[in-house]
């Protein structure tokens, strides 16, 4: 499938195909330690805490986006509402989160910082801003479970090559990840390509805040 019609295919958000077990190439865990001038924030879910360090300095404007967020209590009350597991014997995936264009609680759309930018890669418990063409991410973001390169820009790539926006990583909590990933997954789809992939009921995150 060419990198545009991947990307089409997502239906504007990122998504975990069903790939072959050769297109899995780490599932080690996510490092422990921040890096330096990582902010730490929170997320406080009904399953126990996930902890992210936000790239500040490689990612600027999608974490000033996102700590927005945060600080104003935007989160509070949103959910993890998708988990889009691949076929594979070892958990692969991606779970996404946010509020899900609730217009009392969203901010203006953010520039897009492809990856080829910021240095970043989509690796297991990389965050990332949702999008549907370059310069429409809101509050919408997902974790990585697993390796995800084809989520990274891809300038020799047709179409709309850009790819998602890193701008994080779990540093505890990928259990809770795990868990959710693996959550029943009936509820109704209203965009065609996410049937199958969304939780009911839905993972509340209580809270967000930097710590």
């Amino acid at each position: 499938m060419k990198r545009r019609d991947l990307l089409t295919a997502l239906g504007g958000l990122a998504a975990a195909p069903s790939l072959a077990s050769g297109q899995i190439l780490n599932l080690a865990p996510a490092p422990i330690v921040p890096g330096p001038g990582d902010v730490l924030v929170s997320l406080e879910t009904s399953l126990g805490p996930v902890v992210i360090a936000l790239k500040v300095k490689q990612a600027p404007l999608t974490t000033a986006n996102f700590l927005r967020y945060v600080d104003e209590k935007r989160y509070d009350g949103a959910s993890f509402w998708r988990s889009a597991k691949a076929n594979s014997p070892v958990d692969y995936g991606l779970i996404e989160g946010g509020l899900q264009g609730d217009p009392k609680k969203l901010l203006p759309p953010i520039a897009h910082e492809p990856t080829s930018q910021t240095g970043l890669r989509h690796v297991d418990g990389t965050v990332s801003l949702a999008r549907k063409a370059p310069g429409t991410g809101d509050s919408d973001f997902f974790i990585c479970v697993g390796e995800a390169p084809y989520l990274d820009a891809n300038p020799a790539g047709e179409g709309d090559n850009l790819g998602f926006a890193a701008f994080g990583q779990v540093i505890k909590g990928m259990e809770i990840v795990h868990k959710i990933l693996n959550l029943p997954t009936p509820g109704k789809a209203t965009n065609p390509v996410m049937e199958g992939q969304m939780l009911d009921p839905v993972v509340p995150i209580v809270t967000a805040r930097r710590i």
